[in-house]
């Protein structure tokens, strides 16, 4: 089971957390009220939070104990839930979904190396795709978490610098806005100030994962990026799912990763399957074509550093973790050109086009395109659902 966890609301209902089942919602705090948690001796007022940082925070043993209650109840053959009917189970249609966690800290990663070597070549055609750096850490930069939004929040153009055709900078709405596919890493354990997680420990820090649209504005980032890297480019919006897939729901799912040459230095050097098969998919809806049109396939195992690598490094130099804080992996590419997890390579950065098939191109995003992230694990045994955002002017 998924089991993903979540924040919602009904009409004159605060919002409370919830466990997403197909089309319903579990209501967590009204299985607690009606006594099923009351053995595993945890502050039962954690449920009626509107976000899960407070849930987090009891801790993976007993996030890991509520979880198994959960199966224990759905796998019951007696069904003990199912008298209570739509007391304990909300039909997801009439629920509104809110940002799940408070977050305090986020920062994007660079991890896909398919993904990195294309940017590389576009933009550094004589040069070797890589910069010096890549291959010996996970480059990564420090971004804003107040913009972050729950999917289905519309996405504004953002207005900024950028070099017009003279090549002078002009200001306006930007003409290249664009979406990248990534997963968001949730911190669920803190790290203290001054104590750096090793890397086979740095996944008792993580919670779950989500889905994770860093829309980013290719103009704005250009002109702007050097010499301290991206700002407004990327700061004005990025979305997230609004169900947090805990870690432990992809155990079956664990991978190996890509040989890693050269071989890291010792402290982001992993053991074990660290990595996950989960597939993922970019939908395009454009308001001349309002049918799903699938633009990319890609899969996570086309990340070159894993998660646990990620927060090692985040945490060598003593920097500290705190429960809500964000990691993203940066956009996520595989080899071929379906597989491209942003229109800046499904386009090669504007000089190929994407061609839809109702004779519609593509550099980067029209104002009403409405672009859809899904992404889950075997024959959808595990589902991340999905992150929408709609462009408006």
């Amino acid at each position: 089971m998924t089991l993903p966890y979540g924040i919602f609301s009904t009409a004159g209902s605060s919002p409370r957390v919830g466990v997403q089942l197909g089309n319903q919602i579990l209501d967590l705090d009204m299985v607690g009220r009606l006594a099923f948690f009351d053995d595993l001796e945890i502050d039962l007022a954690v449920f009626t939070k509107p976000v899960l940082n407070d849930f987090m925070e009891l801790g993976k043993t007993a996030c890991q104990a509520v979880r198994k209650r959960l199966i224990e109840l759905l796998n019951d053959p007696e069904k003990p839930l199912d008298g209570f009917g739509d007391f304990v189970f909300i039909d997801a249609a009439s629920a509104t979904l809110h940002l799940p966690i408070r977050i305090g800290d986020y920062t994007d990663f660079y991890a896909s190396e398919e993904h990195a070597s294309n940017v590389g070549r576009m933009f550094r055609p004589q040069a070797e795709p890589l910069l010096p750096n890549w291959k010996h850490l996970p480059v990564a930069y420090h971004g804003r978490a107040s913009s972050i939004v729950v999917s289905g929040t519309p996405i504004k153009r953002p207005n900024g610098q950028f070099l017009g055709p003279d090549q002078q900078p002009v200001f306006g709405p930007s003409r290249a806005l664009d979406f990248e596919l990534e997963l968001g890493i949730v911190i669920g354990k803190p790290s203290k100030l001054g104590e750096p997680v090793l890397v086979d420990e740095a996944e008792s820090h993580i919670f779950g994962l989500v889905l994770f649209n860093d829309w980013s504005a290719r103009d704005i980032q250009r002109w702007e990026y050097q010499p301290l890297g991206p700002f407004l480019g990327k700061n004005f919006v990025s979305s997230i799912s609004p169900w947090v897939v805990p870690l432990e729901a992809l155990d079956r799912f664990r991978i190996d990763g890509p040989k890693q040459e050269p071989t890291p230095l010792p402290y982001l050097q992993s053991t074990g399957k660290k990595h996950f098969d989960i597939e993922l998919e970019v939908v395009l809806k454009t308001p001349g074509n309002p049918q799903e049109i699938v633009i990319s396939r890609t899969n996570t195992c086309h990340l070159y550093w894993n998660a646990a690598q990620m927060i090692a490094h985040h945490t060598v130099n003593g920097c500290n973790l705190n429960v809500g804080d964000l990691l993203a992996t940066g956009t996520i590419s595989g080899s071929s050109p379906d597989s491209y997890g942003s229109l800046l390579e499904l386009s090669w950065n504007g000089n190929r086009p994407l061609t839809l098939p109702n004779g519609e191109t593509r550099t980067f995003l029209h104002n009403g395109d409405t672009v859809i992230f899904r992404g889950w694990a075997g024959d959808d045994e595990v589902s991340f659902g999905e992150v929408i955002g709609k462009i408006n002017a």
